[in-house]
């Protein structure tokens, strides 16, 4: 396992297919699981918050994202005993630190968009379409 201190040689960057870190690290950066840990960096969401937060995700990508983001141990799921059932979805202490890489990413791209939207497209003007 990498130390903080260390330094990632190309070695240590070779995550066998077998290894649950690529399975982590799949949850964090697929696209709803990014999504959700951005949402969540701004405080403590409800589910109907986090999905109205989430324009386009449906509820079962949203539940499948959350339950892997939940065992892996970066969002805490808190259900108080109300009737209807009251749950609120938070980031854990883990959840924070992978988060605050992420907002930097996150912020650089939303900058940049224009640029690099600039960069996909044709010569000609007209929005390239992908098959």
């Amino acid at each position: 396992m990498l130390q903080a201190s260390e330094k990632p040689n190309r070695s240590t960057l070779s995550i066998p297919a077998d290894c649950a870190t690529r399975a982590v690290l799949g949850h964090v950066t697929n696209k709803w699981g990014t999504l959700i840990l951005l949402a969540l960096s701004e405080g403590t969401l409800r589910w109907n918050e986090l999905r109205r937060a989430l324009d386009g995700v449906s509820e079962k990508m949203l539940s499948q994202c959350l339950q892997a983001l939940i065992a892996d141990g970066f969002i805490l799921r808190e259900q108080r005993p109300t009737m209807p059932p009251h749950v609120e979805y938070s980031l854990t202490n883990l959840g924070q630190e992978v988060t605050e890489l992420l907002v930097p990413l996150f912020e650089r791209i939303a900058r940049h968009t224009g640029e690099l939207t600039d960069l996909t497209r044709p010569a000609d003007g007209t929005p390239e379409t992908r098959n």
